[in-house]
């Protein structure tokens, strides 16, 4: 009578069923990886494509292996190249949708407003009429005109 050890011991079956399940799920997660990279890869004609979806679908083990060893370096290149876009989509997209200027924040244009201010080539009423444009956003302050007709030069900062 021959005697399996996995199955004398409940425990020890339940990590042979728990290893044999993870095996079979990390196979599928290879499989739908490569066949993404298939299709997302430029460089590969339709043909080429069709090839190796045919390989890696009737001759899934040998296929797989296959791929990886082959194109398994460029699989990463693609997918690190895939990362990128999407972050600078992303980047981008944040960027348009909260506003963000284009040249300098606010911040650097009233350090500049105060450094021109200390060095006394604008006035304290000049300041605060620049600020307060720069802080609109460059539209006009409601309490009055903004620094532009001073003379001071305050308007080009």
């Amino acid at each position: 009578m021959s005697t399996h050890l996995a199955y004398d011991f409940p425990l020890l079956s339940m990590f042979w069923t728990m290893l044999w399940f993870f095996l079979w799920v990390m196979w599928f997660v290879l499989l739908f990886r490569i066949i993404g990279d298939v299709f997302r890869d430029d460089s590969l004609s339709g043909w080429g494509k069709t090839g190796w979806l045919l390989f890696v679908v009737l001759l899934p083990f040998v296929g797989v292996f296959v791929y990886v060893i082959a194109r398994g370096k460029g699989m990463g290149a693609r997918d690190a190249a895939h990362v990128r876009a999407r972050q600078k989509a992303f980047d981008d997209y944040v960027r348009e949708t909260a506003g963000a200027p284009a040249a300098g924040s606010s911040v650097d244009e009233l350090a500049r407003l105060a450094e021109i201010r200390d060095r006394g080539a604008l006035s304290d009423e000049e300041f605060r009429r620049a600020k307060e444009l720069v802080l609109s956003g460059g539209r006009a302050p409601a309490g009055g005109t903004p620094a532009a007709g001073t003379g001071s030069g305050a308007a080009g900062v």
